[in-house]
């Protein structure tokens, strides 16, 4: 049995990465002594460009009982954090890592941790962010320097790791799928549900909209479509929607998009994926994407540019079609080359990769590596 220290976001904190933790910390509560220790403050409300950081009564949180204990931008704390974890005299700490933010705190806690003899784990979501600024890169070494073992889930975070740190010991694992959603309800009774029309191709653009992740190329290719495409957009966005609502009115497309600019909460989901014909990721960047695992949790295939390491989740899964690159016209191609395939052979590809996807699996390599 190994005493386990997870020190990352956890709820009342909100998003992929608390539901990644929370479905993690479970697995590892069936077999070890775990303890989960989240922030006191995450980020400073400048810093966060959504709405809340928090979850809304709409979310299904898993609530996990962790104790606040790291203020990411006040050093003090990061003492008595190092201080409280080493309490529990942990054999193992496990952080998530995926921005330079949170490299001073976490990296400083790991310091701290390491001289007293705990092993250190780093499940790395980015390693170079997608929106780059000064001071990125040495801040992410530092934390680096802290880490006995990085885990990381595609080939493009393998390799920023490994530029960065090339003596970097890691291990490949497989981003689990998320199973706190509710299963998936009839298409046509979802459609009807979301307002969709039943007789359409449905393509669905889901999570936070970024400049990088592609929406206009979408809506652009959307417009080269005919009447028969219908696109569903759900997700807050990141800054401002004007240039979005631009493009949309200047194309004559609000007809065929059902605009869902918000927070979406965890209730909504099973109604998006279940009423859409594909999830499409027009990223210009990216690394890889917890919408994946969502869209496999609902049997729901992919189209997905060729940029970090989606095409590793999709490929060689036959879970379904690449672009090679981030414009309308080669987007619109594979649109309509995916209609023109056999749907089922996707769904069962799907199937068989979900039985491998685990957070059992998950868990145990951690533990392997220990």
């Amino acid at each position: 049995k190994m005493k386990i220290a997870y020190l990352s976001t956890f709820y009342p904190f909100r998003g992929g990465i608390a539901q990644f933790n929370a479905a993690l910390y479970r697995e590892f509560e069936k077999n070890h002594q775990i303890k989960a220790y989240t922030f006191s403050r995450q980020y400073p409300d400048i810093l966060f460009p959504g709405s809340s950081q928090y979850v809304t009564d709409d979310d299904i949180a898993d609530k996990i009982d962790s104790k606040k204990v790291l203020d990411t931008i006040n050093p003090f704390s990061y003492i008595s954090a190092a201080s409280e974890i080493n309490k529990f005299n942990p054999d193992i700490l496990i952080m998530k890592f995926w921005m330079p933010f949170f490299a001073p705190s976490l990296g400083w806690v790991a310091k701290s941790l390491k001289k007293k003899g705990t092993k250190t784990f780093a499940i790395l979501d980015n390693v170079i962010p997608h929106e780059k600024r000064i001071g990125d890169i040495a801040l992410t070494k530092f934390f680096l320097n802290q880490i006995d073992t990085s885990f990381v889930m595609s080939s493009s975070v393998k390799n920023d790791l490994l530029s960065l740190k090339p003596d970097a010991k890691y291990a490949d694992i497989i981003h689990p799928l998320y199973n706190h959603f509710a299963q998936k309800i009839d298409k046509n009774e979802a459609r009807k549900q979301l307002n969709i029309p039943e007789d359409k191709k449905v393509l669905l653009f889901f999570g936070f909209i970024r400049g990088y992740k592609g929406l206009d190329i979408l809506i652009e290719s959307l417009s080269k479509l005919d009447e028969s495409y219908y696109l569903v957009i759900a997700g807050e966005v990141y800054g401002s929607f004007d240039e979005y609502s631009v493009q949309i009115n200047k194309l004559n497309l609000e007809s065929r998009i059902s605009q869902n600019v918000r927070y979406i909460s965890d209730n909504e989901v099973p109604q998006l994926f279940s009423a859409s014909d594909v999830c499409v990721l027009p990223y210009k960047d990216a690394t890889q994407s917890g919408i994946v695992g969502i869209s496999y949790h609902y049997d729901l295939p992919i189209i997905a540019t060729d940029v970090g390491s989606l095409k590793e989740m999709i490929e060689p899964h036959g879970t379904g079609v690449i672009v090679n690159n981030a414009n309308s016209e080669e987007l619109k191609n594979k649109i309509e080359e995916f209609f023109s395939m056999d749907y089922n052979v996707f769904q069962n590809n799907i199937r068989i990769f979900n039985l491998n996807a685990t957070w059992e699996k998950l868990a145990e390599s951690i533990i392997k590596e220990y």
